[in-house]
């Protein structure tokens, strides 16, 4: 495989991979429950219940009307203590945000191109059909579009304030898709943001993973990349005083494991620059140190997926991934389109 190429497919599915590791073990900010119910995670697992962390019995969605019904038969979950997040997810299957980066990749190759009100119809559809995915956990930002849209709110109006990196779970594949193309794929990935994250923040750092996945398709090194284009969030000061610390104090002690990106994305960077040469290592350590684990996941896996290719990524995580053949298929489409 030619190094665009290999670069390309790593780049689209390393996202994916970096949540599905993670997903059982999303949201443990208790690592010694995180060890205790699934010692080191080195491979994909599915989620055991009861999640000892898990604060789902204090989120809350009340649908307004059948335009806003997103938790459909997941609802009585919610409420309730213990419940895992993702609970009813096999292992190598992703979170509901990678679920949605499928249904972008969809719209893509439908209309040969970035097209948000074609994304929005697939989306609105899979979020208010009954079965099109089995996640019990539904972020922010989707209960604030739903909540807007059940209000008569303009699909294109009904972004909410939000400041999570889940909004970042697209990028690697608007970048994938666009192949380098710096200009077209910073104009997409803020249009597709802003659609469900009305935040500065969000946008800031989507758009430099934008500008350091682009110089890595370009073939710059990935701890250049990050350097030059996450300076707002990373250093070199940091980079040599942290790697000099277990993973699990720099994330911990010097950027929370949560999922607010003014931390996340720091982690995400770190993370990414001491991995940067070993993609199995990075998703390993991501998935072990907690948090918002699968969010990062998507970010950090991209960035090094994209850095050593797809032919350096073990093959137990490539083949094992839930729907395989499919997403082979629509990264392989992407990847080599016209």
């Amino acid at each position: 495989m030619e190094k665009s190429l290999d670069s390309l497919t790593g780049l689209a599915m390393g996202g994916f991979i970096g949540d599905a590791l993670a997903m059982p073990v999303h949201w443990y900010y208790d690592r010694s429950a995180l060890r205790q119910d699934y010692g080191i995670v080195r491979d994909y697992a599915a989620p055991k219940s009861p999640h000892p962390g898990s604060i789902l019995w204090r989120s809350e969605y009340t649908a307004l009307n059948a335009r806003g019904d997103i938790l459909h038969d997941q609802a009585r979950y919610w409420g309730q203590r213990g419940i895992h997040y993702h609970q009813f997810l096999r292992a190598g299957e992703n979170t509901l945000n990678l679920q949605l980066a499928k249904v972008l990749m969809d719209s893509l190759i439908a209309c040969g191109s970035y097209d948000a009100d074609d994304y929005l119809t697939r989306y609105i559809d899979f979020m208010l059909t009954p079965g099109k995915h089995r996640d019990t956990y539904i972020e922010e930002c989707h209960r604030k579009f739903f909540t807007a849209y059940a209000r008569g709110t303009a699909p294109r109006k009904c972004a909410g304030t939000d400041i999570h990196i889940g909004g970042l779970a697209h990028v690697g594949v608007l970048c994938a898709y666009f192949r380098g193309d710096l200009s077209a794929t910073r104009a997409a990935v803020r249009e597709h943001i802003s659609l469900t994250h009305r935040s500065p923040e969000v946008l800031a750092a989507a758009d430099a993973m934008v500008r350091i996945a682009c110089d890595l398709l370009n073939g710059a090194p990935l701890r250049e990349a990050i350097l030059a284009h996450g300076s707002d969030w990373f250093s070199q000061r940091k980079a040599r005083e942290w790697s000099q610390e277990p993973d699990e104090v720099v994330i911990g002690r010097h950027v929370s494991p949560a999922c607010y990106i003014a931390e996340a994305f720091p982690a995400s960077l770190y993370l990414a620059w001491k991995y940067a040469d070993d993609f199995e290592s990075g998703v390993i350590a991501n998935a072990n140190v907690g948090g918002d684990n699968c969010h990062r996941g998507a970010v950090l896996g991209a960035l090094i997926g994209a850095a050593v290719g797809v032919s350096k990524i073990p093959h137990r995580f490539v083949d094992g991934i839930a729907d395989t053949p499919h997403l082979k298929y629509q990264i392989e489409t992407l990847a080599t389109r016209p």
